[in-house]
């Protein structure tokens, strides 16, 4: 395999800042403003059976597309595959809004409309977020890559606490259709912005896609979040159809592995996870997005039927995790710019957003909002240690022609995480609240979708208190086995290897990579065309 490296001229990265944080405050929005509309929706179309589609259809194209569009990046370049992406997002957007509508036959078929149009939305979305952090690894050195990253730790923070209080608002007085058609004046600035500034190495490969591979991928991807999904809701965890699909998931893994060691350009190389680092942090990012994830969708629960908040008061009451992340974020990035030193954050990440957990764990139904508020101030803390460093360390440790795949795999192990978290702990949720006297007194004593803030408030006092008892003492076991995995976090992180960061985008140095040092250095050798492979050209990519 031969290849040319293209330089390109500076770009305006201040410019093209402004546009990635539009486009991950898009992909960071779009799924809870949409949760925030979906009652809006049901009670439109109906369909009340199938509505969990709407969001599941959604993370199940993001899921599988993540690790595909990061692998395109690196053969066809970031920009042209990036604005595909984009692209992709806001033509799904504009049908979203457009379902049910009479241009498209009508409200009978709303629902199914909606469903699909949200899995092709899905399919865009997955490339936003690979995209963005892959595009500030080609634009940034590792060096000054902590900073920037740090502000778009900020922007998820934001939009973690943005997305109910919008959500909301769009729905009480325009309608549930804005929650997909806003997206479009913001992706068409972003889309603008990225067009003319942006400015990317390019890099010419001969290459194949490597179909097999992805279709294998996508088998085990949807199997997986199916199984994740429909596991104790749909279907007990030991029925046919559950068992199926993890034996389905199993044998396209299996395939899917054997297909990656004979191909030439494999979609998700198989030799980075030979790179100590590299593997210690997929195995974090899996363990973060099982325990953040997963916990931290009960908060809006328990402020919402314990503590007695509206919607909107949820979304307020979150501000403390919000700032302990955005905070910590900013300051952890400046410092790794500073001075070059990352290994200690994600260690001390660790033990902050395990101590948060802990906290959370002490939560009753006598907790009042400011002590609730400060343990979330812990646990935003933590995950402000850890959210983007994992990232830097990931794209730090390898080849520059890798990067896509990198960022890719790292976003997907994050995202597996939270959907096994989501269920797992919904499960512990449901059975703790059942075994509770809560539990008989609730409509269908299971859990958070038998749970009416305004049915809880019209029982008798002695009921409601004993109810509101359980539902706390149920969250606070979630936030017990929460723990469980946070834990093992900073035992992971201590055994990260610290690679002093490239002050330049230049090739990974052969000693400081775990597996096949001569053939990834060679590698990079040829990604940014050293004279010994071919001699550097100039231009700017299209």
């Amino acid at each position: 395999m031969t290849q040319t490296h293209q330089a390109a001229a500076k770009p305006n990265v201040r410019l093209i800042l402004v546009a990635l944080m539009i486009t991950m405050m898009l992909a960071m929005l779009d799924n809870m403003i949409v949760s925030t509309a979906l009652p809006r929706i049901v009670g439109e179309f109906g369909g009340l059976n199938h509505f969990t589609w709407v969001v599941t259809a959604y993370i199940l194209g993001t899921t599988v597309s993540t690790p595909i569009w990061g692998k395109l990046g690196d053969l066809y370049g970031r920009k042209p595959v990036f604005l595909s992406s984009v692209g992709m997002f806001l033509v799904a957007s504009a049908l979203c809004g457009m379902s049910g509508s009479d241009l498209l036959g009508g409200p009978d078929s709303g629902m199914v409309q909606l469903i699909a149009f949200r899995a092709f939305q899905g399919l865009g979305a997955g490339g936003l977020m690979v995209g963005v952090m892959a595009i500030i690894g080609d634009l940034v050195s590792p060096r000054e890559r902590g900073r920037y990253q740090g502000l778009f730790a900020g922007v998820m923070a934001i939009a973690m606490v943005a997305g109910p209080l919008v959500g909301g608002f769009i729905t009480d007085h325009l309608s549930w259709r804005w929650a997909f058609y806003v997206n479009l004046p913001l992706g068409g600035v972003a889309l603008v912005l990225l067009v003319a500034a942006l400015r990317l190495p390019r890099y010419r490969t001969e290459h194949r896609i490597d179909w097999l591979g992805a279709g294998l991928l996508s088998v085990a991807i949807t199997a997986v979040v199916l199984v994740t999904t429909w596991g104790s809701t749909e279907y007990d965890w030991l029925s046919p159809q559950i068992l199926g699909l993890a034996a389905v998931t199993l044998l396209a893994l299996g395939a899917f592995v054997l297909v990656e060691r004979r191909v030439t350009e494999p979609i998700l190389p198989l030799g980075l996870f030979g790179n100590r680092n590299f593997a210690l942090i997929s195995v974090m990012g899996f363990l973060l997005g099982f325990a953040m994830f997963g916990a931290m969708s009960f908060l809006p629960l328990y402020q919402q039927t314990v503590q007695g908040a509206t919607a909107t008061e949820s979304g307020l009451l979150l501000l403390p995790l919000m700032f302990g992340m955005l905070v910590v974020s900013l300051v952890v990035g400046r410092t790794i710019t500073r001075t070059g030193r990352y290994r200690v954050f994600p260690i001390v990440g660790g033990v902050v957003m395990t101590a948060g957990m802990a906290l959370l764990s002490l939560l009753d139904a006598d907790t009042s909002r400011t002590r609730s508020g400060f343990y979330m101030l812990v646990l935003g803390a933590g995950m402000g240690f850890l959210m983007q460093t994992t990232m830097l360390i990931a794209q730090n440790s390898v080849a520059q022609r890798d990067l896509g795949a990198a960022s890719g795999a790292a976003t997907f192990f994050r995202s597996i995480g939270g959907s096994f978290g989501i269920s797992l702990f919904g499960a512990i949720f449901a059975n703790r609240l059942a075994r509770s006297p809560a539990g008989t007194a609730m409509e269908g004593g299971s859990g958070e979708q038998g749970v009416d803030p305004a049915a809880l408030n019209a029982l008798p006092t002695q009921l409601r208190e004993a109810v509101l008892g359980g539902l706390a003492d149920a969250i606070s076991h979630v936030f017990t086995w929460a723990v469980l995995f946070t834990v093992a976090v900073p035992v992971i992180a201590w055994f990260i290897r610290e690679i002093p960061l490239r002050s330049s985008n230049e090739p990974v140095p052969a000693t400081e990579v775990d597996a096949e040092p001569t053939a990834v250095a060679a590698a990079d050798a040829a990604s940014v065309g050293r004279p010994a492979t071919a001699e550097p050209t100039t231009a700017r990519q299209p």
